[in-house]
């Protein structure tokens, strides 16, 4: 079994293709912005812009429990922006061997999702910020992109078949 972080910028869909993923391969899913910090998610509410000292044990919290999973060996899927390499680096202390799903899309993709819905403290004036701030994944890094621009069932299509080529034995040569 693998463990799964779906990543992207605020409002690329991390959480309804997580859920789906982890419903379709009966894993456990977790919304990583559920563990934040009370004050993380004041500031992020009030507009103001979290710095790496505010996410370092947000990320430490959630590699945890990705290392929890791998212990177990369970299936985990996980939503966290993971902007930059560094915070995937601390994510993979988890396990080694995590897969990334990064969501990739334009600020005018994007940016209309945000303002509809609902429920979410992030606001839209972040976008931006994170924009800027992502460090796009490096070919050493276990990642699949998915383009945002896809309908939700071509992601999550994307994505167990991906998974299904991972779990595969390598044949011999």
């Amino acid at each position: 079994m693998a463990r799964v972080v779906v990543m992207g910028v605020s409002g690329c869909g991390k959480s309804t293709l997580a859920q789906a993923l982890a419903q379709a391969l009966n894993w456990r899913y977790i919304e990583g912005d559920q563990h934040h910090s009370a004050a993380n998610i004041e500031k992020m509410s009030a507009g103001t812009l979290l710095n790496d000292d505010d996410r370092a044990d947000w990320l430490h919290t959630l590699s945890g429990l990705i290392g929890q999973a791998t212990q177990a060996q369970e299936g985990l899927v996980l939503t966290c922006s993971a902007l930059k390499r560094k915070y995937r680096d601390v994510l993979r202390q988890g396990d080694a061997a995590l897969l990334f799903l990064h969501l990739q899309g334009s600020k005018a993709v994007i940016a209309p999702r945000m303002n509809v819905r609902t429920g979410h403290y992030m606001p839209h004036s972040l976008l931006d910020s994170q924009l800027r701030d992502l460090e796009m994944p490096q070919a050493d890094e276990r990642i699949l992109a998915l383009d945002v621009a896809q309908a939700p069932e071509q992601l999550l299509q994307q994505a167990l078949q991906q998974l299904s080529l991972l779990s595969e034995p390598a044949s011999s040569p």
